[in-house]
């Protein structure tokens, strides 16, 4: 298991092990401290709830049927309120999304009453502050959230990367675990340009986080399999990517 954010205590210790490494795992108890900074999560219990309201992704061009998504675009200046943006497709080239890039997938829109509840906004305020300080020249970052249910069944392992080992295309991708059931495995992978292993821990209470920064490092999470195949299995994780807004986009 990789050593990279275990034991981080604060917002710097965090930011640094991310600057150093190109990656931080970060245990629930630091996650709690560093967004008690920027809010709160008054509404969690609501918020985990609402992964059981998610649309099944249709898209997979493994043709598997064990992803549910919904999705949410918002822009985020370096200083001033994070906006939602009107809804929109989300869009991937073949180049980092070999499975299903290369076309625009319209997924169900993240519900009004979670984007703007305090724990949504809490994770994008924190997520915000941490990367502005690691790139501070950005002036406005595109931010896409997306809400992930993997379920796993006998005969159809639920897969959290389907496109393999991969990068997403943005600066930075936050990962935070919402909820985990009745599931082995689920193994968070980091590799570096080469492909090489740099690390890996697996996400198992709420709140554990993976931060990755997408222009050093590959990620992969290994398939997820029923620890007791007559119960449901789940990884419920909501998913934040960040990149610099450019006059293009």
């Amino acid at each position: 298991m990789s050593e990279i954010g275990t034991g981080l205590q604060n917002a710097t210790g965090i930011r640094n092990a991310l600057a150093r490494a190109g990656y931080a795992f970060v245990e629930a108890s630091d996650m709690r401290a560093a967004l008690g900074r920027f809010g709160t999560l008054a509404d969690w219990a609501a918020f985990a709830d609402s992964w059981n309201d998610l649309g099944l992704d249709t898209y997979m061009g493994d043709g598997g049927r064990y992803r549910r998504r919904r999705f949410g675009v918002f822009a985020a200046p370096r200083q001033g309120q994070i906006v939602r943006a009107p809804h929109q497709p989300h869009y991937q080239s073949v180049n980092y999304n070999t499975l299903n890039g290369g076309i625009e997938r319209w997924f169900e829109p993240i519900k009004p009453e979670i984007s703007e509840g305090p724990s949504f906004r809490t994770v994008l305020e924190y997520a915000r502050a941490l990367f502005s300080r690691l790139v501070p020249e950005t002036a406005e970052w595109h931010v896409e959230t997306h809400q992930f249910r993997i379920e796993a069944r006998t005969g159809e392992h639920g897969k959290p990367t389907p496109e393999g080992m991969h990068r997403d295309g943005v600066d930075y991708v936050m990962v935070l675990l919402v909820a985990r059931r009745n599931i082995m495995s689920g193994t968070t992978t980091i590799h570096d340009l080469d492909k090489r292993t740099l690390g890996s821990f697996t996400l198992t209470d709420p709140l554990d986080a993976a931060l990755v920064d997408d222009s050093r490092c590959y990620h992969g999470v290994t398939p997820v399999v029923p620890e007791n195949p007559a119960q449901p299995a789940y990884r419920d994780v909501l998913v934040v990517t960040f990149r610099k807004k450019t006059a293009a986009s």
